[in-house]
C-alpha cells in the first residue's frame, strides 16, 4: 500500500499543476476587455507623470531633440551668405580700393584673372602674408570667419566632417564669389580659413553645448551669447531653431 499512496499522492500533485497552470494561462484573456474602473487612461490622453518625477519642461525636450534630428542645411547657409555680404561690405569701407570699385570692366577683369590664374601665395612674404595681406586678418580674420560657417553647420546638427566640408565650400565662395571682384583668390586662406575655422569653431561648439548644463539662466545665456552671438540673436528672435 505504501508504493500505491506514494504514486497516488504523486499523480495528484501533477494533476493539480496542471490545472494551477491552465488559470494562470487563461487569466490575460479573462481581462483583454478594459474595465470600466480601469486606471489605464483612454487613447490620446496625457500620460500623468510618476511621483515625484520632476515635470519635463519644454526647453528641456528642445535640447534633446536635435541629437537625432536631420541637419538643417537653410539656417548655415543664410546666415554665412548674411556674414559674407557684411563682411564684404565693410571691406569697400575700410579699403575703397580695390574693394569699392564697382565699375563691370573692372569686376571683370578681376574675376577673370581668378578664374584664369592659380591663387595667390608669394613666398617671399613673411609668414602669414603670402597674399600681401597683414597678418593680423589672415590669422584672427580668416579663423573668425571660418569658425562661424563651421558653428553655425554644428549648431545646426552637422556632423564634423559635414561641417568641415561646408566651411571649405563657404570659404571657396567667398574667395572666388564675394571677394574675387577685387583681389585675386588666396592660397593661405583656401587652407588657413576652414582649417582654423573647423578648430575655433569645434572649440565654441563643445562651448555653446556645455552652457546648458550652468544651472543660472543669465550665466547660461550670456555664456552661450559670447560664443555664439549672431546665433543666439537669431535664434531669440525667432527667425531659425538652430
Amino acid at each position: 500500500m505504501g508504493p500505491i499512496r506514494t504514486c497516488a499522492a504523486a499523480f495528484l500533485a501533477v494533476a493539480s499543476a496542471a490545472c494551477a497552470g491552465q488559470a494562470t494561462a487563461a487569466a490575460p484573456a479573462e481581462s483583454a476587455a478594459p474595465r470600466a474602473d480601469s486606471d489605464v487612461p483612454p487613447e490620446g490622453a496625457p500620460v500623468p507623470e510618476a511621483a515625484g518625477a520632476r515635470p519635463r519642461a519644454a526647453a528641456d525636450v528642445g535640447a534633446a531633440a536635435p541629437e537625432s534630428a536631420d541637419p538643417a542645411w537653410a539656417p548655415p547657409i543664410l546666415h554665412s551668405l548674411a556674414v559674407f555680404t557684411v563682411t564684404r561690405s565693410v571691406e569697400a569701407v575700410l579699403w575703397p580700393d580695390p574693394f569699392a570699385d564697382f565699375r563691370p570692366e573692372r569686376w571683370g577683369y578681376h574675376y577673370g584673372e581668378a578664374f584664369t590664374k592659380p591663387p595667390l601665395f608669394d613666398a617671399a612674404q613673411p609668414a602669414f602674408r603670402w597674399d600681401h595681406d597683414p597678418w593680423p586678418i589672415n590669422v584672427f580674420g580668416h579663423g573668425l570667419l571660418g569658425s562661424e560657417i563651421y558653428l553655425r553647420a554644428r549648431a545646426c546638427r552637422f556632423s564634423a566632417p559635414a561641417a568641415v566640408a561646408f566651411a571649405i565650400a563657404g570659404t571657396h565662395l567667398w574667395e572666388y564669389g564675394y571677394e574675387a571682384n577685387g583681389v585675386r583668390p588666396s592660397a593661405l586662406d583656401l587652407v588657413y580659413t576652414p582649417l582654423a575655422g573647423a578648430l575655433l569653431g569645434e572649440l565654441r561648439y563643445a562651448t555653446w553645448r556645455a552652457a546648458r548644463g550652468i544651472r543660472s539662466a543669465p550665466a547660461r545665456v550670456l555664456v552661450r551669447a559670447l560664443v555664439d552671438p549672431f546665433g543666439e540673436i537669431e535664434r531669440g528672435a525667432g527667425v531659425f531653431d538652430c
